[in-house]
């Protein structure tokens, strides 16, 4: 007798804009904007107003990120491009009480692509995702998790997420495109980290992917140098050798874009027993750019400078940046 395993309905539910009834978009698509118009102007009470009541209590992070944004934001038009209405009102709180993490799919237009939100310990509720777009000279994206305590109830601000919509003048697109041209090139390092500068523009929040993000994290994984092919971190660091016979334990590397040059930085993270004073601190981040550009030259074309962080056991980390033609 045959046995067929049955597959549970998943708790969660996707609504995509082209989904919704036109009221309910222009409901969420309302919210998104009002709350837009707030952060360009720097209304931290008027935001605080519309946040649900667990962040509306310990306000002072959301403030800071309203309060360093609204500047970017000033001469923009806010433009909704998109909004998803996200259900996970049938989930359950763990047995001991926890929130557990919500998976939200989405089709898009009946399509093989797809919209995927992964929220790590999300409330059981009635949520939304939009993405507000402030056109201008130097555009930027500013991205709403939204909840709704009950259909009558108003959506609120359940999670921040601002950031450049370009870098260098630039687009993620442009990135991907400029990637693709250097891995051709030979340039794997350059390439891996303009493969990350895409992402990190056209993600627009950490627990979004679609299968757009998810080709861009399989090329830039098949374009990786074989020093990175497994990772960089703490416990699996990127050991460069000076010419001197110092060794530099690298444990991260990423496109930096604070200073807002012609072209990105690359910024380092390197792992240190002790920091010592400033001047030693200082000299060891001189010597570790040294390292990177001498076992990495191609760097010297693609970016402005180096940031080098050192973190040590217990201390706040030291950073220095110099620009290319500085670094020796």
């Amino acid at each position: 007798m045959p046995f067929f395993a049955l597959r549970a309905a998943p708790a969660e539910t996707c609504t995509t804009q082209s989904q919704m009834q036109p009221a309910e978009r222009d409901t969420l698509a309302g919210a998104a904007r009002s709350l837009a118009l707030k952060i360009q102007a720097a209304d931290l009470a008027g935001v605080r107003a519309n946040t649900i009541a667990e962040f509306a209590s310990s306000f002072d992070g959301i403030g800071n990120t309203i309060s360093s944004t609204a500047p970017h934001l000033k001469s923009g038009t806010p433009v909704v491009e998109q909004v998803y209405l996200l259900d996970a009102s049938a989930n359950k709180r763990n047995p001991d009480g926890s929130s557990p993490d919500a998976q939200f799919d989405c089709t898009l237009n009946k399509s093989a692509a797809e919209a995927d939100f992964t929220i790590a310990s999300l409330p059981p509720g009635r949520y939304a995702f939009t993405l507000v777009r402030f056109t201008g000279e130097s555009p930027w994206l500013v991205s709403f998790l939204l909840r709704q305590q009950t259909p009558a109830s108003p959506w609120q601000l359940a999670g921040l997420y601002p950031k450049a919509a370009t870098v260098a003048g630039h687009d993620g697109l442009w990135y991907w495109t400029q990637a693709r041209s250097l891995s051709a090139a030979k340039q794997p390092w350059n390439a891996f980290l303009y493969f990350g500068q895409a992402r990190q523009l056209l993600q627009p929040a950490p627990f979004v992917s679609s299968t757009h993000l998810e080709a861009l994290r399989t090329e830039t994984a098949s374009a990786a140098p074989p020093a990175l092919a497994n990772g960089i971190g703490p416990d699996n660091p990127l050991v460069i050798k000076a010419a001197d016979g110092a060794e530099y334990r690298f444990t991260s590397l990423y496109p930096d874009n604070t200073l807002d040059k012609e072209k990105p930085d690359v910024a380092a993270h390197i792992k240190v027993d002790s920091l010592g004073d400033a001047n030693t601190a200082r000299a060891r981040n001189l010597a570790a750019m040294s390292a990177l550009l001498a076992a990495h030259p191609e760097l010297r074309t693609a970016f402005h400078g180096v940031w080098i962080f050192s973190d040590a056991p217990g201390q706040a980390p030291v950073a220095n940046e110099a620009a290319m033609n500085e670094i020796h």
